[in-house]
């Protein structure tokens, strides 16, 4: 059995939710494989964050919902305006003031042989997401199928934010009708189980681990790797934002490369061009262009990642993920097990990812 495969195998029977004892363990579990790839420093970095999204996503649309049936446009605009914040990761103001819970960072780092000079971000979620009716193939595979002829797939969130558009334009009844159908979902996955979260994200982090064995071994000298494995991605990137927060201000953009690896066992690997809702943060083209030159197809993604809060901090990086037709299978269902995760795409973009960050 290869490396990647037994960690995935690993790190897919813990059960670890969000901000939940099991992100704990997973945390523990994670921390205890970078020590053992070489990485030196590696520590466990608690914060307080959300178990789930539908917490304030609900709230957005709780307040379109009452927009829509009171006519008010003026908030049906502000639902719309601070839901595209939030789902983008630029302002996630509502987080603060909802009920959270303890998620764990995971952070090493191998230091640079000789002067540093270059510093190289690897990122990799550890955490896993919450299945329930909204993930059901009948109602993401229009937006699968689309996005396999055009390479760019339309947000997750898109009948939603439609309705609160709607509302805006003084639509009333299918605004409310779509918006409490959202509202029900949301309330469904909430009180869902953790899926093993295989491809999402295991396949991620056992790619990262390979990434670090790697450049233990060999790396060119002046290059410092710090590597971060984030809690609370699934439900809003929590653990992200926690470290942006803490060390990104010391990290100077000019000489910093963040890259990320997501759902890499789909199939075809891709970089990311763009992600989010209907205002959508892109990464900077010469990035992507590198990304590119190491194989990997273009792509648009209607969700999030974990280095876009990187881009939204001024760092330069990429989002390393794979597709197929269209999609990721079996996306947040609980059989996102180790037996449905492609090897091949996950061994193809750990390759990718090793000459973009010794090209970085």
């Amino acid at each position: 059995m290869s490396a990647l495969r037994a960690d995935i195998e690993a790190l897919a029977a813990i059960e670890r939710g969000s901000a939940s004892p099991g992100e704990r363990q997973s945390a523990e579990w994670v921390a205890g494989r970078l020590r053992e790839q070489g990485a030196a420093d590696v520590r466990i970095e608690p914060f307080r964050y959300q178990r789930t999204f539908a917490q304030a996503q609900g709230l957005h649309f709780a307040a379109g919902l009452l927009a829509a049936l009171r006519g008010n446009r003026l908030l049906a605009a502000a639902a719309l305006a601070s839901f595209e914040l939030e789902y983008s990761g630029r302002s996630q103001w509502s987080r603060r003031a909802l009920p959270g819970g303890d998620g764990f960072n995971v952070v090493g780092r191998l230091p640079a042989v000789g002067p540093p000079e270059r510093t190289l971000v690897l990122v990799a979620h550890h955490d896993a997401a919450r299945t329930g009716r909204m993930w059901d193939p009948r109602l993401t595979g229009p937006g699968d199928r689309a996005a396999a002829r055009s390479g760019r797939r339309a947000s997750l969130a898109l009948l939603p934010e439609a309705a609160l558009g709607g509302a805006v334009v003084g639509l009333r009844r299918l605004p409310a009708a779509v918006l409490a159908l959202a509202l029900a979902l949301l309330v469904d996955q909430a009180r869902s189980p953790v899926v093993p979260g295989a491809n999402d994200n295991a396949s991620g982090v056992a790619g990262v681990l390979e990434l670090v064995r790697r450049l233990a071994r060999e790396r060119p000298p002046g290059v410092e790797v710090i590597v971060v494995f984030p809690g609370c991605e699934e439900s809003g990137m929590g653990g992200m934002a926690a470290w942006m927060a803490a060390a990104a201000g010391a990290l100077d953009p000019g000489r910093t490369f963040v890259l990320g690896l997501d759902t890499i066992g789909s199939g075809e690997p891709v970089v990311l061009e763009s992600e989010g809702g209907l205002w959508p943060v892109r990464y900077r083209e010469q990035d992507v262009a590198r990304a590119e030159r190491a194989g990997l197809r273009r792509w648009r993604l209607g969700a999030w990642t974990d280095p876009v809060l990187a881009v939204l901090g001024g760092l330069p990086a990429v989002s390393i993920l794979s597709v197929r037709d269209g999609g990721f299978p079996n996306y947040h269902l609980p059989t996102d097990t180790p037996d449905n995760v492609d090897i091949a795409s996950v061994e193809a973009c750990v390759d990718a990812a090793a000459t973009i960050a010794l090209s970085a």
